[in-house]
C-alpha cells in the first residue's frame, strides 16, 4: 500500500497550500515540507525498509494460507485497526453525494490489483516480486501525462522511465533457475503494477473531495469479503496450517504496514510534508530485494541487482527535486 498512501496525503496537502486553504490549521505551526531531522529521518528509513519487507512477509504467510484467505485476513485486521484510529481521533466516515460511485472504482481496482498481488507472490519470489511491484511509479507517470492536465512527461521523466523498464527487462531476461510458474508469478504483479497506478491516476484526479483516511479505508472494507469467497472457491485449502511465522507474518501485514504504517506516514507527512520524505522512496526496493535474499533465501542474481540499481536509480531521477514539486506516489499495492 505504500505508493497509494504517498498520493492520497501528499497530494492533498499540496493542492490545499496552493489554493491557500488553512493548510496550517491542519497540521498546527509546523511548517511544511522542511529538512527532517536525524530522528526524523532514521524513522522515514525504517518506514520505507519496513515497506519494502512487505512482500517477505506475504511470502512466509502464504506457506500456510491460500493467497485470498490472506489478503483477506491482513485486511480485516487493517481496517479493524484503521476505524479505531479513526474513531479515536474523531476522523468523519461520512461520504458527499456523488462520492459512492468513485469510491467504487477504487475499491474495484484496489480488490483487483491485491488480488493479483498476493496470487503473483504465491508463484514468485519476493524479490523478483517487489522490483515488478516498483514499475508502478513509471506507469503513473506514463498514464498522469496522457490523462492529467499538467502531468507532462520531461526529459528528465524520460530519463526514469527509461531506467526503469530496462530493469524491468532485466528482469524478465534473467532465465537461470526461472520456471513457467515464476514467469507465470512475474507477470501477475507486472499486471498488478499497471491496474494500481489505474487507480492511483484516478485517485489524484478526485482526491480533493475526500479525507485521505477514507479512500484507505472504504475500499479495504469493499474487499474483505471478496477476497474471502475468492479464497473459498480457488484456494484449494484457506488455511494449511499456521504457526509463529505464519502468524507474524500476518500481523506484521494488517498492522505494521496496512494501519500503522498508513498513520506513521499520515503523520510524517503532515508533519514534514511531501518533498522532504519522497527522497526516502527509493530504500523499499531494496530493502525487498536484500530481506528476499537474507530471509527467504532467495538468489539474487546478477540480472536481479542490475535490474534493482536500474529502478532504483530510475525513482531518483524521477524525484528528483525541482522548484515546482508534483507528488506522485503512495502505498497500497504491498
Amino acid at each position: 500500500m505504500i505508493w497509494q498512501m504517498f498520493l492520497i496525503t501528499s497530494y492533498k496537502f499540496k493542492k490545499e497550500k496552493h489554493e491557500g486553504d488553512s493548510f496550517k490549521a491542519m497540521i498546527g505551526d509546523t511548517p511544511n515540507n522542511q529538512e527532517l531531522p536525524l530522528l526524523a529521518a532514521i524513522f522515514t528509513s525504517i518506514l520505507c525498509i519496513g515497506f519494502g519487507a512487505n512482500a517477505v512477509a506475504i511470502k512466509i504467510s502464504l506457506s500456510g494460507l491460500g493467497a485470498f484467505t490472506t489478503a483477506g485476513l491482513r485486511f480485516s485486521i487493517a481496517t479493524l485497526a484503521i476505524l479505531l484510529w479513526a474513531r479515536t481521533t474523531r476522523r468523519s466516515f461520512i461520504i458527499k453525494k456523488g462520492q459512492a460511485h468513485q469510491l467504487l472504482i477504487i475499491s474495484m481496482l484496489f480488490t483487483v490489483q491485491l488480488g493479483l498481488l498476493y496470487l503473483g507472490l504465491n508463484r514468485t519470489n519476493a524479490s523478483r516480486g517487489t522490483l515488478l511491484i516498483n514499475l508502478q511509479p513509471f506507469f503513473v507517470l506514463f498514464l498522469a501525462h496522457c490523462f492529467i492536465p499538467g502531468d507532462q512527461i520531461t526529459k528528465r521523466k524520460i530519463l526514469g522511465l527509461f531506467m526503469g523498464f530496462t530493469g524491468m527487462a532485466m528482469v524478465f531476461l534473467g532465465r537461470k533457475g526461472i520456471t513457467t510458474d515464476i514467469q507465470t508469478g512475474d507477470f501477475m504483479i507486472l499486471i498488478t503494477a499497471f491496474v494500481w497506478a489505474c487507480n492511483t491516476v484516478y485517485t489524484k484526479k478526485i482526491i480533493n473531495a475526500f479525507d485521505p483516511f477514507q479512500i484507505a479505508l472504504y475500499p479495504m472494507i469493499f474487499s474483505v469479503p471478496f477476497f474471502f469467497l475468492a479464497g473459498l472457491l480457488w484456494d484449494g485449502k484457506m488455511i494449511d496450517h499456521v504457526n509463529l511465522n505464519v502468524l507474524v507474518a500476518l500481523l506484521y501485514q494488517g498492522l505494521v504496514i496496512a494501519s500503522f504504517g498508513f498513520v506513521a506516514w499520515y503523520s510524517m507527512l503532515q508533519k514534514y510534508g511531501a518533498v522532504s520524505l519522497h527522497s526516502f522512496l527509493f530504500i523499499m526496493p531494496i530493502s525487498g530485494v536484500l530481506l528476499g535474499g537474507l530471509v527467504l533465501g532467495e538468489p539474487i542474481t546478477f540480472n536481479i541487482l542490475l535490474a534493482l540499481a536500474l529502478i532504483v536509480s530510475g525513482i531518483l531521477v524521477v524525484n528528483l527535486k525541482t522548484i515546482k514539486y508534483t507528488p506522485l506516489f503512495p502505498p497500497r499495492g504491498v
